[in-house]
This record gives structure tokens, sequence and C-alpha cells, in this order.
């Protein structure tokens, strides 16, 4: 990515994934559970803690002083697709 996108929103889903709607309209999809075994966002595990996610200048963060960069969540999130909108994923 060359250029630095911020996340404008977010809808933190059960499944550990986040719904991501970035500053350009792109509406994205972005997993976390990969990362759920890593510091610093092992306490994510929790699914109370984890669906606390919101927006704070231009990423998203959780109670606890935990963020996360938005170009990881931008590079590593997959486009929605006209299906999962269809089905629900805005």
């Amino acid at each position: 990515m060359d250029v630095l996108l911020d996340v404008m929103s977010v809808k933190p889903r059960p499944d550990f994934t986040l719904l991501l709607k970035f500053e350009n309209s792109e509406t994205r999809i972005f997993d976390m559970r990969p990362l759920l075994d890593k510091k610093p966002f092992t306490n994510l595990k929790d699914t109370r803690l984890f669906l606390q996610a919101h927006v704070e200048n231009g990423t998203v963060v959780w109670p606890g002083n935990l963020d996360i960069a938005p170009e990881t969540l931008f590079d590593h999130s997959v486009p929605v697709t006209a299906d999962q909108q269809a089905n629900g994923w805005r």
C-alpha cells in the first residue's frame, strides 16, 4: 500500500474478524485469529474484550491501550464481496 488509509469504522464480530471501512470507502474483512496467540493480542481471546473494538485516531483500538496499525489492517484484509454484502457483511 502506498498511501496510509485511516479506518473510519469497525464492527467486531464474534468469530474474531473485523469488518472495516476505510477512508477510501472500501469495506474489508480482517481476521484476527492468527494473531490471538501472539503478544500483545492474547487477551483478545476473551470475546467480551474483542467485541469492544472501536476506532480512535484512524485505527482500531481496544481497552488497555491495545491497537493495531491501520496499514496492517488494510494490507492483511480482504475486500467484502458482493455475496458477503448481500448476506449482511455491511
